[in-house]
């Protein structure tokens, strides 16, 4: 019988244990996708407690909450921190099976070096540990101990740059850049919401915004103000690629009568947001930029709970909207023209893995490698057994080799370990195949691919500057008979 979460952890084989331990380990942290506040990072915040460190924004965790019966009061609501940590710790017994117990003892181990089965009969052991040490693990602190070179946040065209700027003077090793997330444009459906958010992108863009023209206008200009900092990607959370037909014309009239109050219906926004999602890859291709498309999910389905807590709040699940006739012609619409940017393709509903992984290929050209990405598991597929459907299907189909491997989508801090999580499941995947002779028993060739996975496909596809300490990824060590 194994010890949980000991040097084999996720590894079931000597194949793997190898290809991990000498190949993936080490490598840094390129987390080319997540939600942390860069105010953070700017400010080197000082976390107050347990609490707000583990728990803040972590709506994976308080979906498990409720789903333990757990009041809303000690997840998002007015309850302290002891006690929304208490009822956390309170439900880790019963997430067994889930990822969730692993993560969070991963989370534990690797940042307090708290070994203990988390209970509430542990709890104030754990508080007392934890609290103890978190004065050490500011955020700077955090990403340099996880040797992260990359963080690409998650920003809207109205947000402020000026942490961004803040942590460019920094000196920070980390490199930290935004991300150009635009979803508010196409809210045309919705002007109680879509109209104030207008307003808010004119004075970001320093641009008084009357017509549609001068709404593109304003949203380029941010895109430029993006470019200049640093941004090297876009992002897009969708039900599904949007490519309907859709002239000038037609999208300026859906812009004017959204600012005189009156909401598109579902078919001029999905063509207004054709119009747009053109232009947004355009652009990204005229700047050499990567587009990441995150499809299917259904988002904010309590619509009481929504209305009282806001979005992001863990209300939101994995859809089952069609995607390869849209995903087809909003790809071949930019190719057709020669301005395709790169793409990475990630889908929240498992059974569209095949249909991503192949898409991705009808699309591929050098002299990029991998120039369009079936992403990694995303949101609900985060965890082991989607990881392994995601890489299965990937490398039936396409390129393993050429993956750019995980990311953490997270809003915590506290999240890095998932990078270790996913190392080890690519490692026993890779492992199991050499232990029953389907790839060679060359280590050498097996890991050097698992290495690049883990760190320098990122570094090269997306192109980012990266601190020196981080250009060349991990020195190339073989250290044997020690654990992984």
């Amino acid at each position: 019988m194994r010890t949980f979460i000991q040097y084999d952890f996720l590894l079931h084989s000597d194949a793997a244990c190898a290809l991990y331990r000498d190949y993936a380990r080490g490598e840094p942290i390129y987390d080319y996708h997540c939600h942390v506040p860069p105010e953070q990072i700017a400010a080197n915040h000082q976390f107050a407690d347990l609490s707000e460190i583990w728990l803040g924004g972590d709506h994976y965790k308080w979906r498990a909450m409720r789903a333990n019966g757990v009041d809303e009061r000690l997840c998002t609501g007015d309850a302290s921190p002891r006690e929304k940590f208490d009822a956390w710790v309170a439900t880790v017994p019963h997430t067994l099976c889930n990822p969730l117990y692993q993560w969070s003892h991963l989370e534990l181990l690797r940042y307090f070096g708290i070994r203990a089965p988390i209970s509430a009969a542990t709890a104030d052991m754990i508080w007392a540990g934890a609290n103890e040490k978190l004065p050490s693990l500011r955020v700077h602190d955090i990403l340099a101990a996880n040797r992260v070179a990359v963080v690409c946040t998650t920003d809207d065209p109205a947000d402020s740059l000026d942490a961004h700027e803040r942590i460019r003077r920094s000196g920070l090793k980390t490199r930290v850049y935004p991300a150009f997330r635009p979803d508010r444009a196409l809210g045309v459906g919705n002007p109680a919401a879509f109209n104030p958010w207008v307003e808010r992108l004119a004075g970001a863009a320093r641009a008084a915004v009357r017509t549609f023209d001068d709404f593109v206008g304003a949203l380029r200009t941010r895109h430029e103000d993006f470019h200049a900092i640093g941004c090297r990607l876009s992002d897009h959370g969708m039900e599904a690629a949007l490519a309907e037909p859709c002239s000038h014309a037609e999208a300026a009239a859906v812009f004017k009568a959204a600012r005189e109050g009156r909401a598109a219906n579902p078919g001029d926004a999905a063509k207004f947001g054709s119009y747009l999602m053109l232009e947004f890859g355009r652009w990204d291709a005229r700047r050499a930029w990567t587009k990441q498309l995150h499809l299917g999910a259904i988002r904010g389905v309590n619509s009481r709970l929504l209305g009282r807590l806001g979005p992001d709040t863990g209300f939101d699940s994995i859809g089952d909207f069609p995607q390869a006739r849209s995903l087809a012609r909003y790809l071949d619409s930019l190719d057709e023209t020669g301005e395709l940017p790169r793409m990475v393709l990630y889908n929240a509903n498992p059974s569209d893995n095949y249909v991503f992984a192949s898409m991705a290929g009808n699309f591929q050209e050098g002299p990029a490698a991998g120039k369009i990405q079936f992403g990694s598991g995303w949101w609900f597929l985060d965890q082991r057994e989607a990881m392994e459907w995601q890489l299965g299907a990937l490398a039936s189909i396409g390129l393993l080799s050429r993956f750019v491997g995980m990311l953490t989508d997270s809003r915590s801090f506290m999240s890095y370990p998932r990078h270790e999580y996913f190392r080890r499941v690519l490692c026993n995947f890779l492992g199991a195949q050499v232990e029953r002779g389907e790839l060679p028993s060359d280590l050498r060739l097996v890991g050097e691919m698992a290495r690049r996975i883990c760190f320098a496909n990122a570094r090269d596809y997306f192109g980012l500057e990266l601190d020196p300490a981080f250009a060349v990824g991990a020195p190339r060590r073989r250290v044997r008979r020690t654990p992984c």
